[in-house]
């Protein structure tokens, strides 16, 4: 009976401990959703933030503009080739950072700087870079004849989102690798020794031996990039701010000139609650794909 008391005892002091934790969990993560999904449903006064309920109005209004299954397009294609470039990147450099050679530790490090940099940094960087009159880029190539005159990097639609996707691949891929490189230190040595002797190829090597240790590193990379990308925003809006011409106006900056430009909370709020419903079944996808029997 006394000993029931004391666990008792135990288990209220451990609650009151991690009490003010878990409010403050509830108070930044679960109240926002449920407030942003409440004003989904709603029309938002944006002075008195007074609500009258419309349902799925919003709903409907948003997916049944140009404008929104535009950025849902560009918001698509930009996730879609930074992961898959990003991923093919990392494991090519990933596997060579698993090799041995000399400075191997020096390189490891250096390689983390760019991840290291603030995204704002990364992208005036960037912008610099880019500038049609100024940026080394088209100094470069000038130099090198790969081209005759001064190119508008971030002036040109199609030239634009590409241009977003390789200073997010710059900065991003280092923590690829390092997660790419953290699944290759799983194999023994032992394994790759035996592959060797069993007269093995590299193409062979990497799909029976390192290829399955890389799998549930690939599906948290996926996972992880899928989430970070299709609600990228800050490097977007340093770099064009969406245009020219909205042609790199991702879904979260479509969401963000209907909140703070059109004052259309409503719709504004919508449009994360289908953000967050994307990313969610985006991730189950992934997961299902990538799931392995014990």
């Amino acid at each position: 009976m006394k000993k029931n008391k004391t666990n008792v005892s135990q288990a209220r002091t451990a609650y009151g401990m991690i009490a003010p934790s878990m409010l403050i969990i509830v108070g930044l993560g679960f109240f926002p959703v449920l407030f942003t999904l409440w004003f989904s449903l709603n029309d938002v006064n944006p002075g008195s933030l007074a609500t009258d309920f419309i349902g799925l109005k919003n709903y409907t209004e948003i997916l049944t503009t140009d404008a929104f299954w535009n950025s849902l397009k560009i918001t698509l294609y930009f996730s879609l080739m930074s992961v898959v470039v990003q991923i093919v990147l990392g494991t090519l450099a990933s596997m060579l950072l698993n090799q041995n050679f000399k400075g191997r530790g020096f390189v490891r490090g250096i390689m983390l700087i760019p991840w290291a940099v603030p995204t704002i940094v990364n992208a005036n960087l960037w912008k610099w870079i880019f500038n049609a009159n100024a940026g080394i880029l088209n100094k470069v190539l000038l130099k090198l004849h790969l081209i005759n005159e001064n190119v508008v990097w971030l002036g040109n639609g199609k030239l634009a989102i590409n241009m977003i996707i390789l200073s997010d691949t710059w900065k991003m891929l280092p923590l690829v690798i390092i997660m790419l490189l953290a699944g290759l230190q799983t194999v023994s040595n032992d394994v790759k020794e035996a592959s060797i002797i069993d007269g093995a190829n590299a193409w062979q090597r990497f799909k029976t031996v390192y290829f399955p240790a890389l799998k549930p590193m690939y599906i948290v990379v996926l996972v992880l990039r899928t989430i970070q990308t299709i609600r990228v925003f800050d490097i977007v809006y340093s770099l064009t701010s969406g245009g020219p011409n909205d042609s790199t106006q991702v879904i979260s900056f479509y969401a963000y000139h209907e909140i703070f430009d059109y004052l259309h909370y409503g719709k504004g709020s919508a449009i994360c609650v289908i953000i967050a419903v994307l990313i969610l079944l985006l991730s189950l996808v992934y997961l299902k794909a990538g799931k392995t029997e014990d």
